[in-house]
């Protein structure tokens, strides 16, 4: 799997090539956390968001299709006893409906060939009155236009599948049935931050 043979150098974009992005991404995230959450961090990576939440809430299940991934995630988590790790497809998740008070996926949907049924398997393991945390990159033109970014990591096997831009990532959760509260954080590679209330409507989803 592509993941798993990037796992080791996958740092080296999060923290140095984006680190202003993911650093404000980190510090929104976590102001949207509460000490008695249940968190899930879906397609967790290397543990980015994982380790930053973990002394902020009741538990973390950290999950990710790739092993490799989580074995960093491990690793970065290892003083803290709230953080569970765990294997799962964010197409598939094993877990029971309405599991968790915040739903994370960070920077996976724009990966994804199906988004909108990551988007239902997302909400369908939120608790009602819960919050669904769904930042993805984005290009920095509006018209739609492939970054020399995304072009290079297509090239070497992470596809932008989505071709997302501020306003059509914003159309497409609209389509979805959601409403969602987004704003960019602006960098390299910009992120569209959107935050998905979970209500009685969203249930029917």
């Amino acid at each position: 799997m592509f993941w798993d043979r990037v796992a080791g150098v996958y740092d080296l974009f999060a923290y140095f090539y984006n680190k202003k992005v993911n650093e404000e991404l980190c510090q929104k995230t976590v102001s949207l956390i509460e000490k008695d959450d249940k968190v899930l961090d879906c397609a967790c990576g290397t543990g980015m968001i994982t380790r930053v939440i973990a002394p902020h809430c009741t538990e973390v299940t950290a999950a990710d299709i790739s092993e490799g991934m989580l074995e960093r995630t491990k690793k970065k988590c290892t003083s803290y006893k709230n953080v569970h790790i765990q294997k799962a497809d964010i197409l598939q998740l094993p877990f029971p409906d309405q599991s968790f008070d915040k739903v994370i996926a960070a920077n996976v949907i724009h990966l994804l060939d199906e988004p909108e049924r990551a988007l239902k398997e997302l909400l369908r393991v939120c608790k009602e009155d819960g919050m669904i945390i769904l930042p993805t990159y984005v290009n920095k033109k509006d018209d739609g236009d492939i970054t020399v970014f995304s072009k290079t990591v297509g090239k070497a096997g992470a596809d932008f599948k989505k071709e997302f831009t501020l306003s059509s990532y914003e159309a497409f959760l609209k389509e979805e049935g959601v409403e969602a509260e987004v704003t960019l954080i602006k960098g390299r590679v910009p992120c569209a931050f959107a935050v998905i209330r979970r209500n009685h409507e969203t249930q029917k989803l």
